[in-house]
């Protein structure tokens, strides 16, 4: 049997290159627009967690049947931790990667959030292997993250995504709103 070192080599090497490419043009050229998207649909998230607490609060919904905006449609899809993870560990992998284009303070901020982060994604990991392997730990019915113990989930994920949150906002305005005089590199 023929191998060949370096057909094996160069596969992975062109995807690395390519992956490092990618990366590089996120945090040069496309990071405004990257950042932009990467909001969008932050809000996005935002206003299901928001329609979610109206249905509570205001209208005075069971919890139960409070699934915010999606789950009006879809009340399979917001039920399950799978919704819940996929958005936590897009919302992770966006911080990291769009961490490099940011520059002194605001990179210090981005880095809170990305931290924050890592906290938020380890509960919704722990909330999906509950899920998945249909063991609910704790003494609970369902699958329940450490701080839920505590507090109650939709004002817990209230509270997770505010101080995730802030931090980005913090980080963008402190990227492109501070004054190139503070010495800050610009970003287009």
């Amino acid at each position: 049997m023929t191998t060949h070192p370096q057909v094996a080599t160069t596969a992975p090497a062109s995807l690395s290159d390519a992956f490092k490419r990618l990366v590089a043009r996120l945090n040069g050229p496309l990071h405004t627009r990257a950042l932009i998207v990467f909001t969008a649909i932050t809000l996005a998230h935002w206003v299901e967690h928001l329609f979610q607490a109206f249905q509570i609060w205001v209208l005075g919904w069971p919890r139960a049947e409070a699934n915010g905006a999606l789950g009006a449609v879809w009340p399979w899809l917001v039920r399950t931790e799978y919704l819940h993870y996929t958005y936590a560990i897009v919302m992770l992998a966006a911080l990291i990667l769009l961490r490099p284009g940011f520059h002194g303070s605001a990179r210090t901020w981005w880095t809170i959030a990305l931290y924050l982060q890592v906290w938020h994604h380890f509960e919704h990991l722990l909330l999906l292997g509950q899920a998945v392997a249909s063991h609910p730990l704790f003494g609970e019915s369902k699958p329940t993250s450490i701080v839920q113990l505590i507090f109650p989930r939709v004002e817990l994920h209230l509270f997770y995504n505010a101080v995730v949150f802030v931090p980005m906002v913090v980080a963008m305005c402190h990227q492109y709103l501070v004054p190139a005089a503070v010495g800050r590199p610009t970003t287009q």
